[in-house]
């Protein structure tokens, strides 16, 4: 079975989504592997600040990876995904954002261990 890639347009394209900055550079990751399963899904979330936002998700496991929209940053961060006692918690830099079930949080971590999330969100679900 030939192994799978993820093209540099396709990921460009992610990191585009939902910002006006243009992309100036080309970024490219190879997930590669035998029978790798491969998941790309997009989640809207309503938070406590600000407009709702996409966060996608890039699953190929082992590597399971989140492109976040941070106010503060010029364009998307790529988190990648440790160790947590519950939930998901993904890494880029000093930003962590934690998913529970349907409830994710964004911290700071030069704010310290015991600081409060700099913001809260919940999935946006769309019931008819």
């Amino acid at each position: 079975m030939p192994s799978k890639r993820l093209a540099a347009a396709l990921l460009i394209t992610m990191l585009a989504t939902g910002t006006a900055h243009a992309v100036d550079a080309t970024l490219q990751l190879d997930l590669t592997g035998q029978g790798r399963d491969f998941e790309r899904r997009s989640v809207l979330y309503d938070c406590s600040e600000g407009e709702p936002f996409d966060v996608v998700y890039i699953n190929a496991a082992p590597n399971f990876l989140a492109l976040v929209p941070i106010v503060d940053e010029p364009e998307r961060l790529v988190f990648a995904s440790v160790v947590s006692a519950s939930g998901v918690r993904y890494v880029a830099g000093h930003w962590v954002w934690w998913t529970q079930g349907i409830d994710a949080s964004l911290y700071d971590v030069t704010l310290g261990d015991d600081a409060d999330p700099v913001l809260t969100c919940s999935e946006f679900i769309q019931t008819p």
